[in-house]
């Protein structure tokens, strides 16, 4: 008989029909589960989601806040311009994606098809700019320098031109007032980068950054951006599965920016840049008799400071450039031009950027730290024509000699034979190239004056400078020996190969040549215009280091005050009392029987109205002509100016800086004084008071003619300016001096 079941089925199937039931069960279980979890544990998560799926936002850009001179007029502000953008939304409903449309608009702009069409297509990593990087649901802006009558065709025709709208709109203004560049101080905008973006998508107002925002990338526009951007609009709309709008989901409306006022003056600005470019001009008409050819006054930098405060009421730097090449966007060829060697790099503030040896503006420090080792003010010590030390002679500026004079002489004639001689004799008392415990006071005093490092200004990219202690020989070398010994071990004969085998062997060492030079501001001491400034502003009040600063106050779009930004004490400088009251009086001597005489009492300038104090310096940089320096201070104000390859310190920089003066306290040629045509007899103290619109009221007797000057407007819809541009990378900076050929002017 068989052992088969009636059922057909073997002992073996049916265990493997249970196992497929258990299967299929724990599968059913799983789904379910899911489903579950899905649907009412976490349903209303993803139901938000899915309801967010379905939201597109439209970005509306705040107006961006004003910056303002210290008057209250509008140096950076917002300006109405006809802009033409185009729905892209609109063009892809249309059988050829808009394509007719794009031909038409650029026919009528004047502009290749290309480049509309190229202008509203987005951006990804594939696709070369121009092209869109907001949002697709937004209007993309196509110009904004359409005329009244590109604007009239497009508008009355909307039927050819579906998706297109003309409309006034804010775009960002460098104004100009007063005739005032400013630019590498005020800076510009560039679009946000896709990093910056994603850094703050989880943020909220004035945090988030969007694809379509400006962002500031130089200068205040850098610094003040949180305060000057405001907080972007945002209109959510509902849209189909498609990408068709069909509804709106709610608004939240633009903020525009807060207004930035500024210590800076207008029109002391404009002065001082016409007078940094007419100083360069007459400097490039004065033959060097060392490089047998004209002074070629490349580039320079100007600065004028409250010395009862640090902030800052001019910043020039030369070569310049107009910020307004970045509003909408600027172009490749424009930013080629502006990073080309050929250009001398406009885009650094030399002001803060550029680096060069002092020459005998630094003697001030030196005359303190003298003092601080022990040298006594009452002395005299000896000014011969040259002095030999190390085995190399040091000269005298035209191998002039005084005899024995005080430090107040040797501060007035600039004789730097006495400095080389105070600096040898300490340095021999340090133990010379076999150290033990030695003071240092010259760069000890230099470091307590505040230089190597950064004033801490509130501009983007300054640098430090160098105090070459020996800390920073030691590591100067460690990072160079390998180079200066294989340049040595080419046998060349020329002054570069000369001081590689000497630093191939003891680079590390502190010589004689580096005291002596760095005591008269050589060697490879490197300062900016800024710190000078900031050191003579507290020769002028008392011995007080200020931080310098530019931002004055944050005010709100009607007027009100916001945040004050205080002035900020650092420290004060080592000359104080006895050796204060002496350095002021050796540098009024340098104005009326000094070094920069001619050019000041010589030139008419009334000492005894208004006193002045100076002293000059003439840097020579080895392969280069002489850098032209003036350090300056009045009860007011600090002033210098400086060249690069501009001659002397009194002749390349005299002549301008007198004129400063000369505007500020409203001094004529002849000497005489009329307070009513100074520019700025004090610093401005108080902050611009404002009319309920938020518009700066300005005394219609601050202008020329009784002429009242426009200080803002309202605006509608702004919409961001386009473009790419980086900084200017800050390794290209004025070139730095190589060591010292043991010789220095006045």
């Amino acid at each position: 008989m068989s052992n088969i079941p009636e059922t057909g089925r073997t002992r073996r199937l049916t265990i493997r029909l249970v196992v497929l039931q258990i299967l299929v069960l724990s599968l059913l279980a799983t789904l379910g589960g899911r489903l579950w979890y899905l649907q009412i544990r976490t349903g209303s998560q993803y139901a938000a989601k899915a309801q967010g799926n379905h939201i597109r936002e439209v970005v509306e850009p705040a107006v961006r806040g004003e910056i303002l001179d210290a008057d209250g007029r509008v140096m950076v502000g917002n300006q109405t311009k006809l802009v033409v953008s185009v729905s892209r939304t609109s063009l892809l409903q249309q059988k050829d994606k808009g394509k007719a449309v794009l031909t038409r608009l650029a026919d009528v702009l004047g502009m290749p098809a290309k480049d509309v069409q190229d202008k509203v297509r987005l951006c990804d990593a594939k696709t070369p700019k121009p092209c869109w990087n907001g949002s697709p649901y937004q209007p993309i802006p196509v110009t904004q320098q359409a005329t009244t009558q590109q604007a009239m065709q497009i508008m009355e025709r909307r039927e050819d031109f579906p998706g297109v709208t003309a409309q006034p709109t804010a775009v960002r203004s460098y104004t100009g007032v007063e005739g005032a560049s400013a630019a590498q101080v005020l800076g510009y905008l560039s679009p946000v980068t896709d990093e910056e973006v994603t850094k703050t998508a989880d943020k909220t107002g004035r945090e988030r950054r969007l694809p379509s925002d400006q962002i500031g990338r130089a200068g205040l526009e850098s610094v003040y951006d949180d305060d000057l951007r405001g907080t972007t609009g945002v209109d959510k709309l509902e849209v189909d599965n498609l990408g068709k709008v069909i509804g709106s989901a709610g608004t939240v409306p633009a903020q525009p920016g807060n207004n930035l006022v500024t210590s800076i003056d207008a029109r002391v600005q404009k002065t001082v840049e016409d007078q940094l470019q007419q100083a360069m001009t007459d400097a490039r008409k004065v033959y060097d008799n060392e490089t047998h050819k004209n002074y070629e006054a490349d580039s320079g930098a100007a600065v004028v400071m409250d010395v009862h405060t640090g902030r800052i009421i001019a910043m020039a730097s030369a070569p310049t450039f107009d910020p307004n090449l970045w509003v909408g966007g600027i172009s490749a060829k424009d930013y080629a031009a502006l990073n080309d060697k050929s250009s001398n790099y406009p885009l650094i503030n030399r002001a803060i950027q550029g680096l060069s040896a002092p020459g005998s503006t630094f003697k001030v420090i030196s005359t303190t730290a003298a003092v601080q080792a022990g040298y006594s003010l009452d002395g005299h010590y000896p000014c011969p024509p040259s002095m030999t030390i190390g085995g190399r002679v040091f000269k005298n500026f035209e191998g002039e000699s005084f005899g024995d004079i005080s430090l107040e002489k040797a501060l007035e004639i600039s004789c730097d034979t006495v400095f080389y001689g105070l600096a040898y004799d300490q340095w021999q008392k340090d133990g010379g190239i076999k150290p033990k415990n030695p003071a240092d006071w010259f760069t000890k005093t230099a470091h307590e004056y505040g230089l190597g490092a950064k004033t801490g200004v509130d501009l983007p990219g300054e640098v430090a400078g160098r105090v070459p202690d020996r800390q920073w020989k030691q590591s100067f070398f460690d990072a160079n020996k390998d180079s200066w010994c294989a340049q040595a071990a080419k046998g060349g004969h020329e002054y570069a190969d000369e001081i590689a085998r000497e630093n191939c062997v003891d680079g590390n060492v502190m010589r004689a040549g580096d005291a002596v030079n760095f005591a008269i501001g050589q060697g490879d001491t490197l300062v900016t215009p800024l710190q000078m400034a900031r050191i003579y502003s507290a020769l002028s009040n008392g011995g007080t280091l200020y931080r310098p600063s530019i931002g004055k106050a944050i005010m709100s779009p009607d007027g009100k005050l916001v945040r004050d930004i205080a002035p900020h004490v650092d420290g004060k400088i080592p000359a104080q009392g006895k050796l204060l009251d002496y350095i002021d009086q050796a540098t009024a001597g340098v104005v009326t029987s000094g070094t920069a005489a001619w050019k000041f009492v010589g030139a008419g300038w009334p000492q005894g109205k208004i006193e002045l104090h100076a002293k000059t310096g003439t840097a020579e940089v080895a392969g280069k002509q002489t850098t032209s320096w003036l350090t300056t201070y009045s009860a007011d104000y600090a002033v210098v100016m400086t060249i690069s390859q501009g001659g002397t310190g009194s002749g390349g920089s005299g002549d301008s800086v007198r004129r400063i003066y000369q505007a500020l306290y409203g001094v004529d040629d002849k000497g005489g004084v009329d307070n009513s045509k100074a520019l700025l007899p004090k610093p401005q103290a108080q902050l611009p008071k404002f009319n309920p619109d938020g518009t700066a009221i300005i005394k219609q007797a601050d202008y020329p003619g009784g002429q009242a000057y426009p200080t803002g407007a309202e605006f509608l819809d702004p919409t961001p300016a386009t473009g790419t541009a980086d900084p200017a990378p800050l390794d290209l900076l004025a070139v730095e001096p190589t060591r010292a050929t043991g010789r220095s002017r006045a």
